[in-house]
């Protein structure tokens, strides 16, 4: 069976039918849903099902303007409840690590393994409070609308862009789907959000997996991330070569193979 959008409760999630484990996977701040696509291939018998953000797509943004990671982590599990997913294998790939890890860390008995792809390590400042670098990328978005700004930012997220015209068509087409306000609710996060704190505090088999090439957040953010996590709950640090920051778009396979070795280990060494 193909993929299938679907609608239910004030969530849009798109789902990737099959019999094996349940891999619920949280897109970045410039995506969607539908990203994960080539990971699902990759991933033959799982059950994916990818989860689009508050704000994003058809999920109705949060009645908050200035969320926490703690408040999406807690759309999650509501979202997770209302589909009777008690136990699920969690993947977050950028603004989705913070979301990933901070419903980790407050339910740790709800997660089998946690894999942070691209971590973004958010800017740890006050909410309320948006630095320079997050409100700029605001200011880019209402000056130049969504098309325009994801024209100048979607090859940013490819290693080598112009031998890969057809992802960075991708890319771009979904960064160009962004809409206020779940894109402005989701760039406060990032900059309160603060990765290797939560990390820090996990209590769940935790492996992260980054992008040799990744220019947005570089592997540095990745190896910090690593560091955090405790030692009873650190698996491997995956460096992957020839690879962006679209991670499973451009190396799906790579990041698939690190998810099934995670899981098959169930525990980290």
């Amino acid at each position: 069976m193909s993929a299938r959008d679907h609608i239910a409760a004030g969530f849009g999630w798109r789902e990737h039918p099959g019999d094996g484990p349940v891999l619920v996977a949280l897109h970045g701040i410039g995506s969607e849903a539908r990203a994960f696509d080539p990971l699902a291939a990759a991933l033959p018998g799982w059950r994916m099902i990818a989860w689009e953000v508050p704000g994003y797509g058809p999920t109705e943004a949060l009645p908050i303007d200035w969320p926490t990671a703690r408040d999406y982590a807690a759309a999650l599990k509501a979202f997770l409840d209302a589909r009777g997913l008690d136990r699920v294998h969690l993947l977050g790939h950028s603004l989705g690590t913070l979301i990933g890890a901070a419903f980790a860390k407050d339910h740790p008995d709800r997660v089998a393994t946690l894999t942070l792809a691209s971590c973004a390590q958010g800017g740890g400042a006050a909410p309320g409070h948006l630095p320079e670098k997050q409100a700029a990328r605001l200011d880019d978005l209402q000056r130049l609308g969504a098309s325009e700004f994801a024209r100048t930012r979607a090859p940013r997220l490819v290693f080598q862009p112009e031998t890969h015209p057809d992802l960075v068509a991708k890319v771009n087409a979904a960064m160009a789907k962004i809409k206020l306000p779940g894109y402005a609710q989701a760039v406060r996060m990032l900059a309160s959000g603060n990765l290797s704190a939560d990390c820090a505090a996990l209590a769940v088999p935790t492996v992260v997996v980054v992008g040799a090439e990744d220019v947005v957040t570089p592997p540095e953010q990745s190896n910090a991330a690593h560091a955090a996590l405790p030692d009873a709950h650190r698996g491997a640090l995956t460096l992957i070569p020839g690879a962006g920051h679209a991670l499973h778009q451009q190396a799906p396979a790579a990041l698939a193979e690190a998810i099934l070795d995670h899981a098959a280990k169930g525990v980290t060494p």
